[in-house]
């Protein structure tokens, strides 16, 4: 099953029930509420249960032989998936203090943006980038559209766009994209703002990917982002957000660069910047392997197939 075919699980009111809890009864019973409602989650989902499983053996394939402790990893996995939903709510929400995200990621970025020149920001469903891109509104002129595929999460955006009391950024769906789309985002560039996009799920119908080793197998990834940015002819940066306790530490740092782009020399480029795209992502989902929020089978050839029935 392709990824932009997973429609979102729940209802408005079941989601509005959880920011009630959140705002009105404080972090424990939304805990006790949020492990709950998981545990039903993960029994009943087999897809996500065992897409979890299948990213953590990769990780950690010590767990493969451990059943038991997979199955507890995994529901973890699943839990930190829930909890990321509320911070993105409280992100758009005012309720993250400035003084909880930490890291050079945030200087970095001012730095940039200071010089004048944009560029195309790549992230990846890991961690919670909404908290970054809430926190737009902080740098004054930031100019920020985020092409990205909506149409599989309509009810979370809806409670996000109801809770939002920050400016939202400019977004653009991905399938809408035209060569009249293409020219707004080069003028947009030009003027130093900045087109940020996914680069870790290939969209539906495309020929344009990559298999590249991932975790120690092969897995497809996008080459989009990256053709976009050899297109655009601009600077590429890649940024992050990663939970630590009550802080969330930013990262932000040059990927590559096409402004001086040949078109000989394109597609060799494009190939060499996705592999050091996923070889930094390899990298950060090693550390922080509960922040990877893709519960689909990432992989061509899953290595866990069933682990309790349905």
């Amino acid at each position: 099953m392709h990824w932009a075919s997973i429609n979102e699980r729940g209802s408005i009111f079941g989601m509005q029930l959880i920011l009630w809890i959140q705002r009105h009864l404080g972090p424990w019973p939304l805990r006790l509420c949020l492990w709950l409602l998981i545990f039903w989650y993960f029994i009943l989902h087999k897809t996500a249960r065992l897409a979890s499983q299948d990213f953590l053996v990769r990780v950690d394939p010590t767990l493969r032989a451990r059943p038991w402790a997979l199955l507890v990893r995994s529901y973890r996995h699943l839990l930190s998936f829930a909890e990321t939903l509320l911070d993105k709510v409280a992100a758009w929400s005012g309720l993250i203090a400035d003084e909880r995200l930490v890291g050079i990621g945030r200087e970095n970025f001012r730095k940039v943006q200071e010089a004048g020149r944009g560029g195309v920001i790549i992230v990846a469903h890991h961690g919670n980038l909404d908290v970054i891109n809430a926190m737009a509104e902080n740098y004054p002129g930031l100019e920020l559209v985020v092409l990205m595929h909506t149409r599989n999460a309509d009810k979370f955006n809806r409670i996000i766009e109801q809770a939002s009391q920050r400016k939202r950024p400019r977004i653009i769906e991905t399938s809408d994209i035209t060569p009249g789309t293409a020219q707004s985002l080069a003028t947009l560039l030009n003027k130093g703002g900045f087109v940020l996009i996914a680069a870790d799920r290939v969209p539906i119908n495309s020929d344009r990917s990559q298999n590249v080793e991932f975790l120690g197998h092969l897995a497809p990834f996008p080459q989009g982002p990256f053709l976009l940015a050899a297109l655009l002819r601009c600077p590429i940066y890649l940024a992050g957000c990663i939970k630590q306790g009550q802080q969330f530490l930013i990262d932000f740092e040059p990927l590559g660069d096409s402004t001086q782009l040949s078109r000989r020399d394109r597609e060799q480029w494009i190939e060499d910047t996705t592999r050091r795209f996923v070889k930094q992502l390899d990298t950060r989902v090693r550390e922080y392997p509960l922040q990877w929020f893709n519960f689909f089978f990432f992989w061509r050839a899953p290595v866990v197939h069933d682990d309790t029935q349905d």
